[in-house]
């Protein structure tokens, strides 16, 4: 991660990697060129109608420009290829699944089951960045927040800005097979690919996507999904996902699941590093040592 002191400094390398000009990105956000420069120069902060605007336009997250767009920043660190940042340099690296499990039952009211009208434009937006994202994934989501409203999440700040998301299906065993035999990609999930998991005699839970700003909240999304396993009654249930980023693959090993097969690794169009990895397994045994 790099330690940003500046706002100018972040919203330079905003626009080079996302190769937007200055007048450009002005335009995006319906300001005039001469004020990007100044924001750039660190001259004017940027004015609290047109942060909101900024955060929608960047998807950089909110408390990240919140830090920096202040007369005495606070220095914080952003890694643009896996889009978190962190207060200091320690809590850079992602923790250890046993520091979720050991405080498992720790949770905030910022956690909330997701509003589709509300969350689905902003949640699309965000999965582009790693995730294929089909023309039937929000209709999959639409459906899977009513079979499943305990596991597809919004977490927000303490402001109410988005700040991550965790999108849970219940799948078929047809499903299933076809994703664990590669004869299918999670893109091209569809509602007849869900049901509900209570009338499984064995549940199917698929991780489609779970993401957060920083590892705080990455924290209460995964505790979410540890405290629901941990308390439905059928203990039989399978837990499958494909994760492309490491910290996510490295949580799921850690936790007990197995990998069943591993993809080509590489960078996707927005620098963001992935590495797909098919990986199944149960919970119990790591919640019960």
């Amino acid at each position: 991660m790099k330690k940003y002191t500046s706002l100018g400094e972040l919203l330079i390398d905003y626009r080079k990697i996302n190769k937007i000009s200055q007048a450009d990105f002005a335009a995006n956000i319906n300001v005039d060129t001469r004020t990007v420069l100044r924001w750039e120069k660190n001259v004017t902060l940027v004015k609290p109608d047109k942060e909101d605007i900024l955060v929608h336009e960047t998807l950089l997250p909110h408390q990240l420009i919140r830090n920096l767009n202040t007369i005495n920043p606070i220095p914080t660190f952003y890694d643009f290829s896996i889009r978190k940042y962190s207060l200091t340099q320690r809590t850079n690296i992602f923790p250890e699944a046993s520091w979720f499990k050991s405080q498992m039952d720790i949770a905030t009211k910022r956690v909330r089951t997701i509003d589709y009208d509300k969350d689905i434009d902003y949640i699309i937006k965000q999965m582009q960045f790693h995730k294929t994202v089909s023309k039937n994934i929000a209709n999959v989501i639409r459906e899977s927040i009513k079979l499943l409203p305990e596991l597809n999440l919004i977490i927000e700040d303490d402001s109410g800005h988005y700040s991550g998301h965790s999108l849970m299906f219940s799948i078929k065993q047809s499903t299933y097979e076809k994703l664990k035999d590669r004869k299918m990609s999670d893109s091209e999930l569809n509602v007849d690919d869900l049901v509900n998991y209570k009338t499984q005699n064995k549940p199917i839970f698929f991780g489609f996507d779970a993401t957060a700003d920083c590892n705080d909240n990455i924290f209460y999304i995964t505790n979410q999904l540890l405290r629901f396993v941990r308390d439905i009654p059928n203990q039989s249930y399978l837990f499958c996902s494909i994760p492309l980023r490491y910290d996510s693959f490295e949580m799921n090993k850690q936790a007990g699941l197995k990998i069943i097969w591993e993809g080509d690794k590489g960078k996707n169009i927005f620098g963001l590093e992935i590495a797909p990895r098919f990986q199944e397994g149960n919970f119990k045994d790591f919640l019960s040592d």
